[in-house]
């Protein structure tokens, strides 16, 4: 029963031949005993293990084997045995139906008659297993703590410690048979709290506390006893039964399999990390069934308490999520319970999912990630408490989502429906309208410890405690070293960019589809309806780009073709994204009033390709209002300024690697850049280069997120530089002063009055320094702020203009507006 993962029958038998074998059988009936014992007088174990020596039959509990095995002074040989049973057959999958449920019996766990019926009836239906032996010597090495206390006269921690390693390889014997789609934990809360690192823990945070050991160990109990998620296989079967036709009657799946297969083969040596991008609450589903579908075994997703509501709760808990307190403050020892929880799963090698981003994306385009359970992975790496981690970014990427018009009035200041029954009731029902593909992309896999390693993480020095809402409290702990500050804040910033990595690994696979670039068309064009005519006049070169960067994409050979592009339109017309006015000439289309939120969501989905090109147009239109010799500088000058305005709304690479994208967008605009770059004809071959490309973007993809820092600039400016910012009143100020702006034509489109894009804005104005209050006592440094903050707001005016100047050159804006 040591981990001897890939050892064969032959392997496991050992050099020196045991004089005794102990079967210890896990049997919940006399039925699975008889069975267990007819295997083991018919040679069972010679056959397996091809040991020949007496067998004495033993049941798998802690307190006989404390009474008859523990003790023994020989050292025989100890394997565990079970009777598997197994559902019926039907279409070439064992999996347990509703229909079984009909006739009040669950196939994997038949009754005791039905056993006995099954036993003659249908023989194929049940498997005697063993799970990997070890001789008794082995196991009392492998659990030194455990034997330490046998020897002192306790010999039930050894007992126990038997009993959950005998599980632990069944539930592995039995996934040899039944696939991997399901992995089993038990016992966890026990063992967790039988460590006694853990328990030193506790002590410790006792005496921090000033609480009593024993309340402690009592909230720790309570608060594992919250967290553990047992994966019921009755109960996996079902859920994913009961749940599937909330996505599958609504989108069509659509995964690229190829990766996969490279997937299972690291699972076999490491837990994956799945980090998907979250833009619906079926994420979850639909990538379990992509999952289930190829054989993996369930995650156990982590997900937070607001879900788990009575039944989904309990039901969602035995499939494996794990419900964790949105937030516990100061609670060091729930905090202590999440790590140990946490760690525990990536040591016992279960595969783990949480969507990195804190919640559904608000405007389609990935959030800012939260640290907090990259931080328990880093620990568990840098402890040693696992070999390694692979990350896995997911893309999962709707073409329709019917729960953007709830997103879109949060958006602009609306309540968020709390979760329970009857929001499920509503949410169930608005799914049942077919919306098209849905796709999920796997990303290049990250080794945790490679990638903590290569960011200059101290993997070999014990991590100070990182709170899991937090990355910098840990830097301001009472008596903190000059060392350990240093060690901290190389901790902080490698989880940071491990974070960024998976980012831009979700971003690299996100393909672009067709309901993004329908949106991006319609939107660019500043409240005007297109012809479809129109509508393709916009989007040919686009696709034409699209394609010379061989970008990932969805089935965008649908825009090329009218009849298939007018489906397109109609079917977000049918979503009330879209309006369609037939009574002229021909149908025009355009955004449905109100809808703009929604229709930047779709455009957000893929806007990450296009924002490179966005920057070029504006560096080399600002390098063109540069007077020579200084219009090359000028240009690269503005691109980085760019990238540090946007830097809180996208994932930007360092400057050198910046640098080199920037170059090879040049090189995507014009191939011989390089021969006639000259002082002398820059701006004539730019800007001709530019026209001929056959559209602009920047106004497609910047406007919205620059209109939404125009207004938080302007609210700061106006604020006395003496006072707090209360950032949540700051932000619903800006809801309501930016929809005066849209009335009064001050912003180009009411998608730029967002709640999240406030929250970006405020968090680059923080790190421009211009949050902080001055004090009321120095009229000279609050004069300064107020000069910083009018400036700021100037300089994204300016950006504005020169963005209007780029619609103006768009050759598709000017082709739609001729007569």
């Amino acid at each position: 029963m040591i981990d001897h993962r890939g050892d064969s029958p032959a392997q496991a038998q050992r050099a020196t031949t045991p004089g005794s074998v102990v079967a210890l059988v896990d049997a919940s009936s006399g039925v699975e005993r008889e069975l267990v014992g007819a295997w083991l007088a018919d040679g069972g174990i010679a056959k397996e293990f091809g040991v020949h020596a007496p067998v004495t039959q033993l049941d798998l509990d802690a307190d006989a084997i404390a009474t008859r095995l523990a003790g023994r002074s020989d050292d025989p040989l100890v394997v565990p045995v079970r009777v598997l049973w197994l559902p019926p057959e039907r279409d070439g999958v064992r999996r347990v139906t509703f229909a079984d449920l009909a006739l009040l019996s669950n196939p994997r766990k038949p009754h005791r008659l039905a056993q006995r019926r099954l036993i003659g009836k249908s023989p194929d239906r049940h498997v005697v297993l063993t799970g990997q032996p070890a001789l008794l010597s082995e196991l009392r090495a492998n659990n030194p703590e455990a034997t330490a206390l046998f020897i002192t006269g306790s010999a039930e921690p050894f007992a126990r410690a038997i009993v959950r390693a005998a599980l632990v390889v069944l539930e592995r014997a039995e996934r040899n048979v039944i696939g991997d789609r399901y992995k089993v934990p038990r016992l966890v809360a026990e063992e967790i709290l039988d460590s006694p690192d853990f328990l030193h823990r506790l002590d410790v945070i006792a005496d921090q506390i000033g609480a009593s050991p024993h309340e402690v160990y009592r909230r720790a109990e309570k608060g594992l006893r919250e967290l553990v998620a047992a994966q019921s296989r009755l109960v996996s079967d079902l859920f994913t039964q009961a749940m599937r036709p909330v996505h599958a009657s609504t989108w069509k799946v659509h995964t690229e399999e190829s990766g996969l297969a490279g997937l299972r083969t690291l699972n076999r040596r490491y837990p994956l990390v799945f980090l998907p991008s979250h833009r619906s609450y079926v994420d979850a589903f639909v990538l379990g069934d992509v999952l289930a579908r190829n054989d993996f075994p369930p995650n156990h997703v982590i997900g937070g308490a607001n879900l788990s509501f009575w039944p989904m709760g309990p039901i969602a808990r035995r499939t494996g999520t794990v419900f964790i307190r949105r937030s516990f403050g100061d609670d060091e020892v729930y905090k202590a319970v999440v790590e140990e929880y946490f760690a525990y799963l990536l040591a016992k090698r279960f595969n783990l999912e949480w969507y990195f981003e804190g919640g559904r994306t608000r405007t389609g385009k990935l959030r800012p990630p939260r640290y907090g359970l990259l931080n328990y992975l880093a620990a568990a790496v840098r402890s040693n408490r696992i070999d390694d981690v692979m990350l896995v970014p997911v893309s999962i990427t709707y073409e329709r989502l019917n729960e953007l018009g709830a997103i879109a009035t949060e958006q602009v200041g609306g309540k968020k429906q709390p979760e329970g029954l009857a929001w499920l009731a509503r949410y169930i029902r608005s799914q049942q309208h077919s919306a098209g593909h849905v796709y999920v992309r796997f990303g290049e896999p990250l080794s945790a410890r490679d990638r903590l390693a290569a960011f200059g993480d101290p993997l070999t020095t014990p991590p100070l405690s990182i709170p899991l809402h937090g990355t910098d409290s840990a830097l301001d702990e009472p008596g903190s070293t000059a060392a350990e500050v240093e060690i901290a804040e190389r901790e902080r910033m490698a989880v940071q960019r491990l974070a960024f990595e998976v980012a831009v690994g979700i971003n690299a696979v996100t393909p672009i589809t067709v309901n993004a670039l329908a949106t991006l068309a319609l939107l660019g064009v500043h409240g005007r309806a297109l012809t479809l005519g129109e509508v393709r006049a916009v989007l040919d070169p686009v696709l034409n780009y699209i394609e010379k960067r061989a970008l990932p994409s969805g089935e965008l050979d649908a825009l090329r073709d009218e009849q298939s592009l007018t489906v397109v339109l109609e079917q977000l017309s049918l979503a009330k994204v879209v309006t369609v006015y037939r009574g002229g000439l021909e149908p025009i289309y355009a955004i449905e009033a109100g809808a703009h939120l929604e229709a930047a969501f779709y455009r957000n989905s893929a806007v990450h390709w296009f924002i490179n090109r966005a920057i070029l147009e504006l560096s080399i239109l600002t390098a063109l209002d540069t007077p020579a010799p200084n219009q090359l500088k000028a240009g690269w000058d503005e691109a980085f300024r760019l990238r540090d305005l946007l830097k809180f709304d996208f994932f930007f690479p360092e400057r050198s690697e910046f640098a080199e994208q920037m170059t090879t967008e040049m090189l995507v605009l014009d191939p011989d850049w390089n021969t006639h770059t000259t002082e002398d004809t820059f701006g004539t071959d730019v800007l001709a280069t530019l026209t001929a490309s056959g559209f602009m973007m920047a106004h497609r993809t910047l406007r919205s997120f620059f209109d939404a820092q125009l207004v938080v600039a302007e609210r700061l400016a106006d604020h006395d530089p003496a006072e707090e910012i209360d950032r949540k009143l700051f932000v619903d100020e800006c809801v309501r002063v930016g929809k005066q702006m849209m009335l009064q034509q001050r912003l180009h489109s009411p998608e730029s009055v967002s709640t999240e894009l406030f929250t970006s804005a405020l968090k680059l104005a923080d790190n421009h320094g211009l949050l902080t209050p001055v004090g009321h006592d120095s009229a000279k440094r609050r004069a300064e702020l107020t000069k910083r903050r009018l400036e700021f707001a100037e300089r994204l005016r300016a950006i504005g203009n020169r963005i209007s100047q780029a619609a103006a050159l768009d050759p598709s804006n000017r082709l739609v507006q001729e007569p």
